[in-house]
């Protein structure tokens, strides 16, 4: 069955269509707001006003619904819908990376944190932690899901094995998580945990979840100054993800109001991040990045903008990439929508990350909330490194001593 006769079918079953005149209909738009003028004055070649009658000159769906309309055609029926294919994977594997994936997480987090380049102490004092034993024991706290206290026998025992140079105490933990320079060092390791799979992922998805925390705010108060209500606050984790194995890529987190916490505004930094590591040929978001400056900065990076149009866009103004955009969605919309069903992969990292990393932050400061949030996206990556470890047949290495705290701040 022909795609333009279907829609065609759905546009009439839907109504709106008005006659004008003797030979004229108006059929409303699917896209966007606003109606296309078909003209019935040569009944046997009736044409219409879209922009795919005239790139064509053959019968459009607005066509086709008048002839619908007007019993010229049968009502078409929808195809069956196609029976759901199971996602064939290799069990074996996947039970191999299960299976070992607790011994394999703490060696690649291990790994990781050699990344980390010690800053020079000066003056007197104490000599301090170790950021590597810091970053690893708060990256651990997320996976195992354990209080500060609790997670201090764990400590001892990685430390017997090698793995850190002491056991950093809860309130030393504690108090490096408040500290606002760890969230560019933080940010910095999530972008170098995803550089392993830049050769597997290609296609970013991008988009922003919410994290509920035990803060609360005044929100009727802030809102009509009654304050009558209160609600919980939550933080806002900006995020690309690839869409091959649902790695994050690079993650910027926020407070969920105020300047530079919108979608659009921390788009290219995403962007710029992801592409530290990542050759991207296709960059995959919802509406709200549906913007001129953003499709463009996507294009300058050499990839596709799959973002689909606000209702109300026109071809009228803007740069040339969106325009043509615009015409492909306009012309080519199942090409368009096989390409933009990919984005809901980024939604199942952020479920991901949620169900095995409790959606709930347990912190009480914001600069602790966020990087909270930053040591479950590293978490999730070890995760995702340590499965592909069988299915991809990987072995992650990573560049000893390439993020410093100054170099991150």
């Amino acid at each position: 069955m022909e795609p333009r006769k279907l829609k065609g079918a759905q546009i009439a079953k839907a109504g709106g269509v008005r006659v004008r005149g003797d030979s004229m209909w108006l059929v409303p738009s699917q896209s966007h707001t606003g109606s296309w003028v078909v003209d019935y004055y040569d009944t046997d070649k009736p044409t219409c006003t879209c922009p795919d009658f005239a790139s064509r000159w053959a019968m459009c769906k607005h066509i086709f619904a008048i002839e619908i309309i007007e019993h010229r055609l049968n009502m078409p029926e929808a195809p069956p819908p196609k029976k759901q294919q199971y996602n064939d994977r290799d069990w074996s594997k996947y039970d191999a990376g299960q299976m070992n994936e607790g011994d394999n997480f703490v060696q690649l987090l291990h790994g990781l944190c050699q990344c980390i380049g010690e800053p020079a102490q000066t003056g007197r004092g104490r000599p301090r932690l170790a950021l590597a034993d810091v970053v690893f024991s708060a990256v651990l706290k997320q996976y195992e899901g354990k209080s500060l206290r609790r997670l201090q026998s764990d400590q001892r025992r990685l430390q017997d094995q090698g793995y850190t140079l002491k056991v950093v105490s809860f309130n030393s933990l504690a108090r490096y998580m408040r500290d606002p320079a760890m969230m560019p060092l933080l940010r910095k390791l999530v972008q170098e945990s995803a550089s392993p799979l830049a050769d597997i992922e290609r296609e970013i998805a991008m988009d922003a979840s919410g994290f509920s925390t035990s803060v609360r705010f005044n929100h009727l108060d802030n809102k009509h100054g009654n304050g009558k209500g209160k609600r919980k606050d939550y933080i806002k984790a900006h995020a690309a993800c690839g869409t091959v194995t649902k790695i994050c890529t690079d993650l910027v987190v926020t407070l969920n109001t105020g300047k530079g916490t919108g979608d659009p505004s921390n788009f290219k930094p995403l962007l710029q991040g992801t592409s530290l590591h990542f050759d991207i040929d296709k960059v995959l978001a919802d509406k709200a990045y549906s913007t001129h400056a953003i499709l463009q900065a996507v294009h300058d990076m050499g990839a596709v903008p799959y973002i689909p149009f606000k209702d109300g866009s026109t071809d009228k103004h803007g740069p040339d990439i969106w325009k043509r955009m615009y015409h492909f969605v306009q012309l080519n919309e199942a090409e368009f929508l096989s390409h933009y069903h990919q984005r809901s992969n980024v939604e199942t990292m952020f479920s991901m990350v949620k169900q095995k990393f409790d959606r709930h932050l347990k912190a009480k400061d914001e600069i602790g909330l966020m990087n909270e949030v930053y040591c479950k996206f590293l978490a999730h990556n070890i995760v995702v490194l340590a499965n592909a470890m069988y299915q991809h047949d990987l072995r992650p290495t990573f560049m000893s001593g390439s993020v410093s705290m100054k170099e991150s701040a």
